[in-house]
């Protein structure tokens, strides 16, 4: 049996359900993008997807992307060293870990000069993921709201 028709409007007077989506950011290619995570940068239509990248969720996961893509030459050059198997695994797993422990201790300033770098003021990022977890912070405290439909868009 097929499920009715929505309606346009919510339970709630005046609330709507529908909503446009955000138009699709211009996404770098492979090749770009690889120039980019080893610190190039990008050109200027690109400026709002560096934005995105350095502030929606999930962008301390792919900042330890770009740490890593950073770091595979000099993982594979340890790999290619003729040494016993052993030491060469460890010189790589090593380096990895200190250059992520680094990549990870340096991940906020990485950010704001890829974010500067792309045409921003400095501090726009920082500012961006400060006011996305404060806005979710305030919408856990108050799920149910006067006079609302549980969210502030």
């Amino acid at each position: 049996m097929p499920l009715p028709p929505f309606p346009q409007e919510a339970y709630r007077r005046g609330v709507r359900t529908q909503q446009t989506a955000a138009p699709a950011l211009p996404r770098p290619g492979a090749l770009r993008w690889l120039r980019y995570a080893l610190g190039g940068g990008l050109p200027e239509r690109f400026a709002p997807w560096v934005l995105a990248d350095t502030t929606e969720p999930g962008w301390i996961r792919r900042h330890v992307a770009r740490a890593v893509v950073q770091m595979l030459p000099l993982v594979a050059l340890c790999l290619l060293v003729p040494m016993p198997w052993a030491y060469r695994v460890s010189a790589a797993l090593g380096g990895l870990l200190i250059g992520l422990t680094f990549s990870l201790a340096f991940m906020v300033e990485t950010t704001e000069h890829r974010v500067a770098k792309a045409g921003y003021p400095a501090g726009t990022a920082a500012a961006l993921r400060e006011e996305r977890t404060e806005r979710a912070q305030l919408e856990r405290r108050a799920p149910y709201r006067v006079d609302g439909a549980g969210s502030f868009d």
